[in-house]
């Protein structure tokens, strides 16, 4: 008898969990959604939730990474079951802090890894810029200038420019002509075509330039506009970028200047980003802090796949 009251017991216990994940109120937060991959893995995250039937209310706070604290705030206010962001955790402490005080669990989507996160869902950002400056390493024989277009307010972004920066440094004959933070309130295409407009002017000299390593696409595609109007594409200047997008894989295939980039799976990282918030809802503390989501090179021989 006492062993059917727990067994009764457990079931509804375990029906409850799954209820309250069920009907889940999750915000999605983030001053990057003008980036197509935040769009991407946003939009997967969203095809998870409602599969689960949750409420997910996705907040867009345009660039503005202050601004995530206090939306961070009204979510705890408004007595969410979980918070996804996709920015850098320690630029919002004071938000994490109070969801920690509500005990609402925060989980970071391509953010940061951050003890006050449950974990943080990412591709691995460091073997992604091994594979692409080590790709522009070879290609120009180990020598010669480089600009590298990079973005040090992210985590997930800046540790591509730190192993960037770390193998261009073991090749004495490689320069980083340039270290480039551009503009992304509009994606970054924009700004980094003109500043390598100005770069460009700057080093007229055929060969002058050598490659352009950059972060993420927008910038590679902005490099590549701005080469292909100053009418230097056929100075063999070698682009590579990280994250493969739709427009960099047109480019790519081609067979022009943009040469390589690295797909992340975007929808795998929105789906294990919404694993993870469910697994943590019905009642599972994790032990990974950072969840890797697979990669893999593209260049023009399998950029139309």
């Amino acid at each position: 008898m006492m062993k059917s009251a727990l067994r009764i017991g457990l079931t509804a216990a375990a029906m409850l969990t799954a209820g309250s994940a069920l009907a889940a109120k999750v915000a999605v937060i983030t001053p990057y959604l003008s980036q197509p991959g935040t769009q991407f893995y946003v939009e997967a995250f969203q095809g998870v939730a409602k599969d689960k039937g949750w409420d997910v209310n996705v907040i867009d706070t345009a660039g503005d990474v202050a601004a995530v604290i206090s939306r961070i705030e009204d979510m705890v206010n408004q007595k969410v079951d979980a918070i996804v962001i996709n920015v850098d955790p320690s630029q919002v402490t004071a938000g994490l802090e109070a969801a920690k005080a509500a005990n609402i669990p925060v989980f970071g989507m391509d953010a940061g890894a951050n003890a006050l996160l449950q974990t943080n869902v990412t591709s691995n950002g460091y073997a992604m810029a091994a594979e692409t400056s080590t790709y522009v390493a070879d290609r120009i024989g180990g020598a010669g200038k480089v600009v590298m277009f990079v973005f040090d307010a992210f985590p997930p972004v800046q540790v591509r420019g730190v192993i960037a920066d770390a193998v261009f440094k073991n090749y004495p004959d490689i320069s980083v002509l340039d270290r480039v933070t551009p503009d992304v309130s509009d994606g970054g295409i924009a700004d980094s075509r003109a500043k390598m407009e100005a770069i460009l002017a700057a080093n007229p000299e055929p060969g002058s330039i050598k490659a352009v390593w950059a972060a993420w696409d927008q910038p590679a595609l902005g490099a590549l506009q701005a080469i292909e109007a100053a009418g230097r594409q056929n100075e063999g200047i070698v682009i590579t970028g990280i994250d493969a997008n739709p427009q960099a894989r047109e480019e790519i295939a081609k067979g022009g200047n943009f040469e390589a980039s690295v797909a992340q799976d975007f929808k795998g990282i929105g789906a294990a980003t919404a694993d993870a918030v469910a697994r943590v809802l019905g009642g599972e503390v994790l032990k990974q802090r950072v969840i890797y989501v697979s990669t893999k090179l593209v260049t023009a021989a399998n950029a139309k796949e």
